[in-house]
């Protein structure tokens, strides 16, 4: 039985950073202010990587994937809050809602495509939004608070890395090769038989599905969530995130999101400052290399390909 050192060489280092944090936080040596960010760092990393699943490994233009955040946080947070249903079958309720939507939702908008997709897609997070502001099941215009604080670092980190496995096998199947022909050439790529309907609308709700879940860990963990927390800005924020990182490179997304999370949190207390160096680091960027940190590449050891290991 081969041995893929590269996965196992990744896993280890990601307990050992599981590990490390946990102790930290433990000691109280990270203050409470960076412990929310940590928190914060990997509901961004589930967002940008599943977002990548769609505008990068689809090549689809999504602009909407707050508005399944918040599907997930609010019909979890709701079954919690108003229904005591255990907090781990509420995140799988919550990510069940976001999918079957995305599926709804992504049978007919992905039908269109370039600047029509997007905004069909933009008005689909809007929608989610105003239906919000309009339901007093879950709080209305002034939100849904005094939701339990069920989200652990345990929790969100071994989710947060099951999601990313769950994400590199989908592209690396039989299933994830149609995705990446769809993206290269849709014509193409139905001459050769492949379903574009079925494929597009699968993937779509497979990013939908782990949006709900990232909105589920998101709303047991800030107490509060209200409907102006998932507007359009919240759905560029993650975009950028995905660009930024390389638009089908799962790493890119995970160093994105980490790099403009610290740096949005380092700089929080100089307010617009904090924003204009935001945008010069991603004009910057997008200049100087324009395909993204990673590209398509994703991060490799190549001392683990010697005799005895796998190469991808």
């Amino acid at each position: 039985m081969k041995i893929n050192r590269q996965l196992v060489f990744n896993l280890s280092l990601a307990f050992i950073l599981f590990f490390l944090i946990h102790f930290l936080m433990s000691a109280k040596i990270i203050s409470q202010y960076y412990q929310l960010n940590i928190y914060l760092l990997f509901i961004n990393i589930i967002m940008a990587t599943s977002l990548n699943l769609v505008n990068g490994f689809l090549g689809q233009l999504h602009l909407g994937h707050a508005g399944f955040m918040a599907i997930g946080a609010y019909t979890s947070a709701a079954m919690t809050t108003n229904m005591d249903l255990p907090f781990l079958p509420s995140i799988l309720v919550g990510s069940i809602a976001a999918f079957v939507v995305g599926v709804l939702v992504g049978y007919p908008i992905l039908r269109l495509g370039g600047d029509y997709l997007a905004i069909a897609t933009l008005g689909f997070g809007e929608i989610v939004r105003i239906m919000i502001v309009n339901t007093e099941y879950v709080g209305g215009a002034r939100g849904l608070s005094g939701i339990p604080r069920y989200t652990n670092w345990p929790i969100l980190f071994l989710i947060t890395v099951a999601i990313i496995l769950l994400i590199r096998n989908y592209i690396n199947s039989s299933h994830g090769r149609a995705v990446l022909s769809i993206r290269e050439d849709e014509i193409a790529a139905e001459t050769m038989g492949i379903n574009l309907t079925k494929y597009k609308v699968m993937t779509f709700a497979i990013a939908a599905f782990f949006a709900g879940t990232a909105g589920a860990l998101y709303a047991h963990y800030f107490f509060i969530i209200t409907p102006a927390t998932f507007n359009f800005l919240k759905s560029v924020d993650y975009l950028v995130m995905a660009v930024l990182g390389g638009l089908g490179s799962i790493t890119g997304s995970i160093f994105a999101a980490t790099g403009l999370t610290i740096i949005s949190a380092l700089l929080q207390d100089f307010g617009a400052v904090r924003m204009i160096a935001y945008s010069v680091v991603l004009v910057a960027i997008m200049l100087f290399r324009p395909s993204g940190l990673m590209g398509t590449k994703e991060m490799k050891f190549s001392f683990l390909d010697k005799k005895g290991g796998n190469k991808e």
